[in-house]
């Protein structure tokens, strides 16, 4: 899907697969190319790994380039490597990597707006109900209350948070003498289950059956 929506999208119409090939990532300072190599070849074959280094200094900025050479390696690698690398698909070389650096550490450096493959940000919708979200004094947590005038179904329901990036559990439970559904919903940030609320609140799920989602008291600080 992440690829295909490059391929599709009107900015990237006529790019070809080698633009697909090319991940983005965060990595310690102390990294040299070899480690990076070594730290990523387990997800496809690689053509080249490089480090984005200060022009003055000769110093790693903990940013690096790996380029495989299909564009499902590429994938596979930003599914699967560890989080704190904070893969994404690189932008094409005819963007200046200054610029593509640029975005990449204000989202990057944000670890409570993204999962494991694009951050919030990326998404012009999240960006502008985010600033929204700032003005309201409703208290917030990393839970949520699921209420349903039907019977809910753990996998499907789970299935639907989940589209969220960080959940963590999901907990279904139903009464026996209304059959309603009752369910319980816990992100790893606040940032998730704020996202999951706003869009999930009033959905249809099943048809016709309207979701209502608030938040519950976790035991922390909601003001952070």
């Amino acid at each position: 899907v992440f690829i295909a929506q490059s391929r599709a999208s009107g900015s990237h119409r006529d790019l070809e697969d080698e633009e697909l090939t090319r991940i983005f990532v965060m990595i310690p300072k102390t990294y040299t190319e070899e480690d990076l190599r070594e730290k990523f070849k387990m997800y496809g074959d690689i053509e080249y790994c490089s480090i984005i280094k200060n022009k003055t200094t000769g110093e790693s900025k903990g940013l690096g380039y790996v380029r495989y050479l299909k564009p499902s390696q590429a994938a596979l690698a930003i599914e699967e490597c560890d989080r704190s690398y904070r893969a994404i698909l690189a932008e094409p070389k005819n963007k200046s990597s200054e610029s593509f650096e640029h975005d990449y550490y204000s989202n990057a450096m944000r670890p409570e707006l993204r999962g494991n493959t694009l951050p919030f940000c990326m998404q012009p919708e999240f960006c502008s109900f985010e600033k929204a979200e700032t003005r309201i004094q409703e208290p917030v947590s990393k839970r949520l209350s699921v209420v349903s005038r039907l019977p809910l179904i753990q996998e499907q329901l789970f299935a639907l948070f989940d589209l969220v990036p960080g959940l963590e559990y999901c907990d279904v439970q139903r009464d026996p003498h209304t059959n309603s559904g009752y369910a319980v919903i816990q992100y790893s940030t606040a940032a998730s289950a704020i996202y999951a609320k706003y869009k999930l609140h009033g959905f249809e799920y099943p048809p016709g059956n309207r979701l209502t989602v608030i938040f519950l008291e976790d035991g922390n600080d909601s003001s952070e």
